[in-house]
Order: structure tokens, then C-alpha cells, then sequence
């Protein structure tokens, strides 16, 4: 598989007037083309800030991040829909920061709305959907520009337990079906067996890439995941890890 996203001994220093403080140290990994890739962490180890250099958001203090010649969406923790818009208005959004904002964009985007269950709800305001609804419309959103890779900063955080378990499923299944490689972060460790195909653990902060896991399970929704006796072995395997 082709390499779409490399991390080449990455540090990461934030200097402030009580000190540095060293978020990221020698961080290195590959993600690959169809991947679906989670990196979990202690809360507050910088998986955030991994996620954002992956972006391009931030510069590494050291080491090199490369996107290989493919395109980045970023989906957030919160949907962040704009209420004075509709659903219609906000999954356009990405056309018109990017000036791209034509008929042919615009009839693609609310097609692939219309696919995955927003039909009725485009003209609608985010106040009238519920959670699931509003993270799924994020999601199209952040494929308006058909990027080749998503990068998920813990997106089912927010929601209710019950919900995140649905709105996980939904997003996995439309993430697979548009042929969208993914990096998720998160601190949830049945989250990342659910979906992964590769998870990376990292240390306590500095965070360091302390194992590497390949998934191998015969089901694909998260869901049913859950129910292989293969789920709890995992997960006794990542939460020794992440405590140790």
C-alpha cells in the first residue's frame, strides 16, 4: 500500500514564561493508503497536537511531517455547525472558503448527504437535529472537498454513550465506503478496537510511540466487533499498555 502520511522523529516544544514543556519526543510512524489508523493516549499526552501537525497546523520543533501528495479533512471533537445556517449552508461551507462553491460541487455534496441519511434534514437548522445527526452532517462537511485523508480528533466524544456507539458505527461504514483513509486520536480504547486496522499507544507526556498493533478481525462494523471474543483480549492488551 501506498504511504499517504509520515511522521519522521517528531518533537514537538511549547515555550511559555513558566518553561518549555516537550508535548511530542522522536515520534515516528507511517499511515498508508485505505488505512483506517488510531493512535490512543493518556489524556493530556498530546494527541491533539500530533493531530494538528499532521495538519499543518503546527511545525514540529524537530523531525519532519509529510502528507505524500494527498489531501487533508479535519473533523473536530464537536460538530461546530454554525446555527444561523442550515445543514445545506454548513456542509458548503469547505466550497466556499475555497472558492470552489459551484452547481456541479455543490449537487455532489448534497448528494452524498442525501446517501447517507440527510435528506430531509438539509434545510433544516443544526438546533433541530439531534447529536448523531449533527456529527453525521459534520462528517459530509468535512468531505465536501473529498480530501484522500481524514484526520478524527476524538469526534464521538461529546455525544452520549448510547449515541456515540450508533454515530461510530455510521461514520466508520461511510469512511470505508467513500475508500477514505483515516487517523483518528483517542483516549477510548474499545473505540479504537472497534475500528482500527492499526493502533499506535503512546506514553505519558513527552509522548512516545511506545507499541504498535495490527488488527485482524473477520467483522468490519464496529459493532459486531465488539461482540468477538477477540475484543476483550485486546482490550486487556492496550489498557495494561496505556497504565503501565
Amino acid at each position: 500500500m501506498k504511504e499517504v502520511l509520515r511522521f519522521d522523529n517528531v518533537s514537538m516544544h511549547y515555550h511559555s514564561k513558566q518553561g518549555e514543556t516537550v508535548a511530542l519526543q522522536d515520534v515516528s510512524f507511517s499511515v498508508h493508503e485505505g488505512e483506517f489508523v488510531a493512535i490512543i493516549g493518556p489524556s493530556g499526552c498530546g494527541k491533539t497536537t500530533l493531530l494538528s501537525l499532521a495538519a499543518g497546523l503546527l511545525t514540529p520543533t524537530k523531525g519532519k511531517v509529510s502528507a505524500l501528495n494527498v489531501s487533508l479533512g479535519y473533523m473536530l471533537q464537536r460538530d461546530e455547525l454554525f446555527p444561523w445556517r442550515t445543514i445545506e449552508k454548513n456542509i458548503f461551507l469547505p466550497l466556499e472558503i475555497k472558492r470552489v462553491n459551484t452547481p456541479e460541487n455543490r449537487a455532489r455534496v448534497v448528494a452524498l448527504a442525501e446517501k447517507y441519511g440527510l435528506k430531509q434534514f438539509l434545510k433544516s437548522y443544526p438546533s433541530q437535529l439531534s447529536g448523531g445527526m449533527r456529527q453525521r452532517a459534520a462528517l459530509i462537511r468535512t468531505l465536501a472537498m473529498n480530501p484522500d485523508v481524514l484526520l478524527l480528533d476524538e469526534p464521538f466524544s461529546a455525544l452520549d454513550y448510547q449515541t456515540r456507539l450508533s454515530v461510530c458505527d455510521d461514520v466508520y461504514k461511510i469512511i470505508r465506503n467513500e475508500k477514505k483513509t483515516a487517523l483518528l486520536i483517542t483516549h477510548d480504547i474499545s473505540e479504537a478496537i472497534s475500528v482500527a486496522d492499526k493502533i499506535f499507544v503512546l506514553s505519558k507526556r513527552p509522548a512516545k510511540i511506545i507499541s504498535e498493533h495490527i488488527l485482524e478481525f473477520p467483522e468490519t462494523e464496529p459493532l459486531r466487533r465488539r461482540e468477538n471474543q477477540e475484543f476483550s483480549r485486546w482490550f486487556e492488551i492496550l489498557w495494561k499498555e496505556l497504565n503501565q
